[in-house]
């Protein structure tokens, strides 16, 4: 993967990143996707934060390397600390980590949201915990995607800010949108899931250790949710 070519997941993700967005990407790695998206002509202009050295190091060599010196920024920067307010940022992409960081990094810079940008968000893993922190915090989900790449499930979610909105339990396990258009990718993942689970209570049923009955209850909840939603 490179600049010219980027993952699925991340093309994906480009796919959701407004004509003529400000773009901030955390944890940007090699500055792929900011790259990327100001060789289409996607974005105006884009800020690559990283908070390690090493990646620093490469997005910097592939700006330059690439003549956007002028549109793309890299900074040295610990998760949302990477944006400034001149940089006027329309849109926010966060990729490649787990939900429950990205809510961490999502609380501790607050500050640095102007609350009107767009997030764009690819948890690997955590996707409930991160549904439920957009909630809290008056972002409303408008939209979601699946895919499978590399025999992993990828989720994608888009918000932006939108007043108060209220998901069900379901609707943060699923997903709102994922859930009603039930997509191919979406019924595969969730009928592996529920094998999965289903074959955990049935471990749980021969464990020798008592199973605390909370994580009994939460499994067996689980697969009624699935259940129902594959019906």
């Amino acid at each position: 993967m490179n600049e010219q070519t980027l993952s699925m997941r991340l093309e994906r993700v480009a796919a959701h990143v407004p004509q003529g967005a400000r773009l901030a990407d955390i944890g940007s790695d090699h500055g792929y996707l900011p790259v990327a998206l100001a060789l289409r002509g996607v974005i105006e202009a884009g800020v690559a934060g990283e908070v390690a050295q090493t990646p620093y190091a490469s997005a910097q060599r592939n700006v330059r390397r690439n003549g956007l010196q002028d549109r793309i920024t890299i900074r040295l920067a610990d998760g949302l600390a990477a944006i400034e307010a001149q940089d006027r940022i329309t849109a926010v992409s966060i990729c490649g980590m787990g939900g429950e960081t990205m809510c961490e990094i999502l609380e501790r810079g607050k500050a640095h949201l102007n609350g009107s940008e767009r997030l764009i968000l690819q948890p690997n893993g955590g996707e409930r915990e991160l549904r439920a922190w957009l909630m809290a915090n008056g972002y409303r989900i408008v939209g979601e995607e699946l895919l499978r790449e590399n025999r992993f499930d990828y989720e994608i979610l888009v918000a932006e800010p939108g007043g108060a909105v209220v998901y069900s339990e379901e609707e943060l396990y699923f997903g709102p949108l994922l859930m009603r258009e039930k997509s191919p990718a979406f019924l595969t993942k969730w009928q592996r899931m529920l094998r999965q689970k289903q074959q955990t209570l049935a471990n749980f049923e021969r464990a020798r250790d008592a199973i605390p009955q909370e994580k009994q209850r939460m499994f067996a909840t689980q697969v009624g949710w699935i259940t129902q939603v594959l019906a």
